[in-house]
């Protein structure tokens, strides 16, 4: 007898018998697809061993798509396989995948064959369909009632407010003592971190990850340490007001698919500076890493006394409705959501206080007096930092007519490749979506000299950065953010050209969040500060490194605010003191009263 999924147990065991004759075995291997959204559907599964995960189609790196699995027992895509439309979900094995397959032409053999043993398929098959129809409209009418019903979620915040309890008296000293033992036990595996998250993630590089990872661990670190993060915050000011912070409570971290163990380091560091719990969510690719980074960060917790469940993770399979549930649960005290648009949108609809970071595409302009060589060696190094996967670097370059040539020259001694017109036309050829909405998701993370190499485009020295010359013009890719080692340049006539081409590039994408010059003109440094709607304005600091704080005054963060310009509460880099509510103590004062003019 063999064993089919349970709607199709409805049917006799002769007709099982019959029915697996017209079903074809298939071997899936591990995150292989088995259909893209828009497919036409002429097949359904029956999943016999394995996981399939199904996604919506999105080309946001860091927005987590996953709408949901499905398991052995189960049965996929049987809704295209009745009405004939498209597939409207991508469907990838999560894991490997034994199945049986039914072909419509498998369908149209069996009716002809046994019309009967068909006729009740298709009766099974559309319950299926019902069911699953009924169950998704169950789970909108629960998001539409707020409600947020998931053990595994519950059981999560659970322990976070119990462990945040017991945690938020600890004094300054004991805290920082755990801090800076996070600190150095991070840094100490920063290398291994960063080796498992390229293995993980496919993105990026080991050396810049663990620079990163180093950074995020001791350089946030010595900004915390000796802060105060909970208590009295100083002296009473010449108004009598006193001010004393409280943390916030159980805080959720979303974590990025870039940028994930760095991101992780410092959301843990400054949550516990505030008395905080924390639960991270990494992306669904990052999962492994969750445990790994846990597990670390428990072991030191132990070894202080601390609550084992003050920093924990989600480290079962998740889709994007666990992850509303988390954040939206009455419990939760407040999101930090870093990653894509669609990631820091949904933090915004929970309902639950929270900041998030807009996309960057950053304009970077090169004044006429600028310093060329110091310029062209802060893009380059700015760009090609972990294969340009940092959303404040530079993304478009505004060049002044005077210094272009100069300055390409500049850029090509620097370790980048300038593109020629033939260059430039395969690349935008190879790197756009069919649609030519986008980029390519391939590209995004990799080497500068991979993508070359593929190009066939070549220099003398090995490329770090390519650079694309072009028009201006904001419906093309070229003008919109580049999550890998490749960026516009856009050359312009004067300083009121720049400045116009400077904030209509950040309107297309990056308002808010980051914006460059290269000049040696404080006033028109000032001038350019003024007129872009841009949290961070670096003076002739590479991107990557100056908004983090590593070539700025800047506190070094990896969330960064983009204010009301982008769309989120503060232009800050977050700190403790942004996951801390600041209470105040106000003494009474006599109301004065002038006396009455004659």
């Amino acid at each position: 007898m063999i064993t089919l999924p349970e709607p199709l147990e409805q049917l006799s065991a002769q007709d099982r018998e019959i029915l697996d004759g017209f079903l074809e075995p298939v071997t899936i291997a591990a995150e292989t697809r088995l259909f893209e959204a828009g497919e036409s559907g002429d097949r359904c599964y029956l999943i016999d061993e394995g996981v399939v995960r199904l996604e919506v189609p999105f080309h946001e790196v860091d927005t987590d798509t996953t709408l949901g699995f499905v398991e052995s027992g189960e049965m996929l895509g049987e809704l295209s396989l009745l009405d004939g439309s498209p597939r409207s979900a991508h469907a990838t094995a999560e894991t490997a995948v034994e199945a049986r397959q039914l072909s419509r032409r498998g369908l149209e053999r069996l009716r002809e064959a046994h019309p009967t043993i068909a006729a009740t398929l298709l009766q099974v098959l559309a319950r299926d369909v019902a069911r699953k129809l009924r169950a998704t409209n169950e789970r909108l009418v629960g998001h539409l009632r707020a409600e947020s019903e998931d053990p595994e979620v519950n059981r999560l915040v659970a322990a976070a407010v119990t462990a945040q309890a017991a945690f938020a008296n600890w004094d300054e000293p004991r805290v920082d003592a755990l801090l800076e033992e996070l600190a150095t036990s991070m840094a100490a595996r920063s290398e291994a971190f960063a080796t498992a998250t390229v293995e993980a993630t496919h993105l990026g590089n080991v050396a810049d990850k663990t620079f990163k990872n180093r950074f995020a661990a001791l350089g946030v670190w010595e900004y915390l340490r000796g802060a105060t993060g909970q208590g009295t915050l100083g002296p009473a000011s010449d108004d009598g007001v006193t001010e004393l912070a409280a943390p916030v409570g159980v805080v959720v971290g979303l974590i990025p698919v870039t940028n994930p163990i760095a991101t992780a380091i410092y959301k843990t560091l400054i949550a516990l500076k505030g008395r905080n719990s924390l639960i991270l969510s990494f992306h669904r690719v990052c999962l492994p890493l969750a445990a790994e980074f846990t597990d670390a960060v428990v072991e030191v917790l132990e070894g202080h006394g601390a609550p084992t469940e003050l920093v924990q993770s989600v480290r079962v399979r998740s889709s994007r409705d666990r992850t509303a549930r988390l954040m939206a649960h009455d419990d939760v005290a407040f999101v930090l959501a870093t990653g894509g648009p669609g990631m820091v949108r949904a933090a915004y609809r929970s309902g639950t206080p929270a900041i998030g970071v807009g996309p960057g595409n950053a304009p970077a302009w090169i004044a006429a007096d600028a310093d060329l060589d110091h310029a062209a060696h802060s893009i380059v190094a700015s760009k090609s930092f972990d294969h340009g996967l940092i959303c404040g670097a530079e993304h478009n370059l505004v060049v002044d007519a005077t210094v272009e040539s100069a300055f390409n020259a500049a850029l090509e001694a620097a370790g980048a490749a300038v593109l020629n017109a033939d260059e430039a036309a395969r690349f935008r050829e190879a790197a756009f979506t069919d649609n030519g909405g986008g980029f390519r998701p391939e590209l995004m993370g990799q080497a500068a000299n991979t993508i070359a190499a593929f190009l066939d485009i070549r220099r003398e020295h090995p490329i770090k950065v390519l650079v694309v010359p072009g028009e201006p013009d904001l419906d093309s890719p070229l003008t919109s953010e580049k999550m890998g080692p490749f960026l516009s340049s856009f050359t312009v006539q004067g300083d009121d050209e720049a400045l116009t081409l400077a904030r209509a590039l950040l309107a297309k994408m990056g308002t808010g969040h980051t914006a460059i010059v290269h000049t040696a003109d404080d006033d028109r440094a000032n001038r350019f500060a003024d007129l872009m709607p841009a949290s961070r304005v670096l003076v002739n600091s590479p991107g990557s490194q100056g908004v983090c704080g590593l070539t700025s005054g800047l506190p070094p963060a990896f969330t960064l605010g983009c204010g009301t310009f982008g769309g989120t509460s503060t232009t800050d880099n977050i700190s403790w003191h942004h996951l801390t509510n600041t209470k105040r103590l106000a003494t009474y004062r006599p109301l004065a009263v002038s006396e009455p003019v004659a």
